[in-house]
């Protein structure tokens, strides 16, 4: 991210440029931006497809600066925290030190990051003991010892498990237990640093930088209890994670760095199988009559008086990307039995052919606790023959 103080400051008062660039990209394939934290040039975005929302909790959101004495974010990591399915996972962007010599530096500050990811007073469990860790960024590493002339030539001629041994982070994991938990999957990818802009030729200013797999993803799956023969073991939950691909692309050169990429299949049986809020439609849907929703809480969900209930297009970008919106206390009609019900004025939403969905969103969880399936809102009362055969909203 750019991080001068007028880039700063607009990306304050308006959406900053990578977040508007993913949602014109993803909200067409269902994907909503959920949650998102920004230190300085450190930017981390989360979406999930809109089906997920309501087994998506965001728990925590957090800046951990590193660079001149922990007081200021040119160096460090951000962190989101949430729980899918009822699974904790903690997603970590970061900027660590560079420089060859400055390698003690990289991992004190590994640890640095590490350490500050506590949830006190939260409820949540030491980030060792979630579920998944994803942790990427640039790392900074170098490739030690060898000269630039053989890195160059391991390079040209694609010899790249020449350089793995001397690479500081795979050194690093042989001997720090705790950083050897973390996987990776193999570099097959050339060093995705440090190239001239807007090209694909390695550093040839004065300097000549020795290439180096600086940009890196790795992951972490919780540890598994040691079996005690006098204890039957549990079966533990299913949660497997399988790394799909992890490459580079030298297409792009508008950095000195070349993006790095990693697809993973996430395998779960859900811990939580149900929405903590059902959304039920009472009679037809059309622009002539406010709207009735019935919804359902589970017993454990506590409302709040500042609960709403949001319409949207399909296709919403975020999740104040509404068209309308209610507060559940204050257009409540009844209550009885677990079951309420709100009404909707429509007098303020346009008639389009396009699809909507209604979203429960819980100001205490901060996060979507219930959606419906899309639905289309007639134009009148005259086209309730063709109501009959239309979708209706219903989780």
């Amino acid at each position: 991210m750019n991080c001068g103080i007028m880039s700063l400051l607009s990306d304050t008062a308006f959406e900053d440029p990578w977040s508007s660039f993913f949602m014109d990209v993803l909200s067409p394939l269902t994907f909503v931006k959920v949650s998102s934290v920004r230190m300085q040039g450190l930017l981390l975005l989360f979406f999930a497809k809109h089906q997920h929302l309501p087994f998506v909790q965001i728990l925590s959101t957090k800046s951990t600066p590193t660079g001149l004495f922990g007081y200021w974010g040119n160096k460090g990591g951000i962190n989101i925290c949430l729980k899918l399915y009822g699974y904790y996972v903690s997603i970590i962007n970061c900027h660590l030190p560079p420089h060859m010599a400055n390698n003690d530096q990289r991992l004190q500050h590994f640890d640095r990051i590490l350490e500050m990811q506590n949830f006190e007073g939260q409820n949540i469990p030491n980030i060792l003991d979630h579920d998944l860790i994803l942790w990427f960024g640039d790392m900074n590493f170098r490739i030690e010892d060898f000269g630039l002339h053989f890195v160059r030539e391991s390079i040209k001629n694609r010899c790249y498990s020449d350089l793995w041994e001397k690479d500081q982070l795979s050194i690093a994991k042989k001997h720090d237990p705790l950083l050897r938990e973390f996987q990776e999957g193999p570099l097959l990818f050339p060093p995705t640093y440090k190239f001239d802009k807007n090209s694909n030729n390695y550093d040839t200013s004065e300097k000549k930088r020795k290439p180096a797999w600086t940009d890196r993803i790795l992951w972490r799956l919780k540890r598994q209890p040691q079996a005690n023969p006098h204890t039957p073991r549990l079966p533990a939950p299913h949660f497997c994670l399988t790394l799909r691909s992890y490459v580079s692309h030298m297409v792009y050169c508008i950095s000195d760095h070349k993006p790095v990429t990693s697809t993973f299949d996430l395998e779960l049986k859900p811990l939580v199988s149900a929405p903590l809020i059902t959304l039920i439609p009472e009679g037809l849907w059309n622009m002539e009559n406010d709207m009735l929703i019935s919804y359902s809480l589970t017993p454990d969900f506590l409302s709040s008086p500042w609960d709403w209930i949001g319409l949207y297009k399909v296709g919403l970008r975020h999740i104040n990307d509404y068209v309308s919106y209610v507060w559940v206390r204050d257009n409540q009609v009844s209550f009885n039995d677990g079951l309420s019900q709100v009404y909707f004025n429509v007098s303020n939403i346009p008639e389009t052919e396009d699809q909507f969905l209604l979203c429960y969103y819980s100001n205490s969880l901060h996060s979507v606790v219930g959606i419906s399936k899309p639905f289309k809102i007639q134009p009148g009362s005259s086209l309730a023959e063709d109501l009959l055969g239309e979708a209706q909203p219903h989780i």
